[in-house]
């Protein structure tokens, strides 16, 4: 048995700042140990110097994680959990692919608040397909970013007068829930299944104004049920969840694009909630239209998923089981 050679890195953190260091290494090392689980690798630290033991393959995205910490510093900002997980896991993500993704730093999209960056290949392409298609379509596992670029794009398409109104809409199907339980009109009762595209937009715009935009209707709540007949020009419309429409409401949907209008349409083929005769939209809609130019396919897989590491692992393990049972 070939025994795995250990290599040996060293790093040093640039521009040397005792106050960033600390920041960047955590309570009590904190960040610096989640990198030595994550990577498999062993980090010694004194002062701006870093050592990194183990595997090459290893070492090489430990210290590119490292440094992109460190560089989250430069504010001299407590860095975020949320921070610090979604850097090691987008580096996480590259060291497991198959093959080498090179990542474009000019491609991102800018808001008032955020400015987003893509996490690996296929959030690349799905920008890019974005910004060079008119629909688009993003099939794939909760926590892959689907939703977040989405809303990130709409709202840097609606501040560059691109658009000018974003429409938001998502099927209200979840889970075996009914909306006759739920208060007020059918408006109102489809809102609680928009909040996943509301975070976004208070994460971009901030609250307040994004309360404004849609009290001037600059940014619309659209129910399916309300869709009909209508055609939305000059618009950035987000349909999210889509897996839960039927065949007739996604191509409901599709044919209320208009001139100047832009459409992604998301959703994650494993949560399907319509009846079991019923066949899903989305699912009917990649095999109908993927010969079709001119419109932007991006398939995301476990190895995007951006939210805690544990939640690709979860994935994987509901495949895994799901497979075996399927033999």
């Amino acid at each position: 048995m070939q025994e795995t050679q250990t290599a040996l890195k060293n790093i040093s953190l640039k521009p040397s700042n005792a106050e960033r260091i600390a920041l960047f290494v955590g309570e009590l090392n904190g960040n610096l140990k989640l990198i030595e689980k994550s990577f498999s690798v062993k980090i010694f630290h004194k002062g701006d110097e870093v050592k990194i033991t183990g595997n090459e393959k290893d070492i090489k995205h430990a210290s590119d994680a490292i440094l992109d910490l460190y560089n989250l510093t430069k504010k001299n900002i407590e860095i975020s959990k949320e921070a610090v997980h979604l850097t090691i896991q987008s580096h996480l993500n590259l060291s497991l692919s198959k093959k080498a993704e090179v990542i474009d730093t000019d491609i991102q999209i800018r808001t008032p608040k955020k400015i987003v960056r893509p996490r690996g290949g296929n959030q690349q392409d799905y920008i890019k397909n974005i910004n060079k298609y008119e629909i688009n379509i993003g099939i794939g596992d909760a926590g892959t970013g689907k939703t977040y670029i989405a809303v990130a794009a709409a709202v840097e398409a609606l501040l560059s007068d691109k658009v000018q109104r974003i429409v938001l809409i998502r099927p209200a199907v979840e889970a075996g829930e009914k909306l006759g339980f739920l208060p007020g009109d059918l408006s109102q009762k489809v809102d609680p299944y928009l909040r996943p595209l509301y975070d976004g937009l208070y994460e971009m715009l901030g609250i307040e104004k994004t309360t404004k935009l849609i009290e001037k209707e600059v940014i619309e709540v659209a129910p399916l049920a309300y869709l009909r007949g209508r055609t939305l020009n000059n618009s950035f419309i987000i349909m999210d969840e889509s897996q839960n429409t039927t065949v007739e409401q996604m191509k409901m949907v599709l044919t209320r694009i208009g001139f100047g209008s832009q459409a992604v349409i998301n959703g994650d083929l494993t949560q399907i909630d319509l009846p079991k005769h019923i066949t899903s939209g989305l699912d009917h809609v990649i095999h109908v239209l993927k010969e079709t130019d001119g419109i932007g396919i991006t398939q995301f897989s476990s190895n995007d998923v951006v939210r805690h590491p544990l939640v690709k692992k979860i994935i994987d393990a509901y495949k895994k089981f799901e497979l075996n049972i399927n033999k």
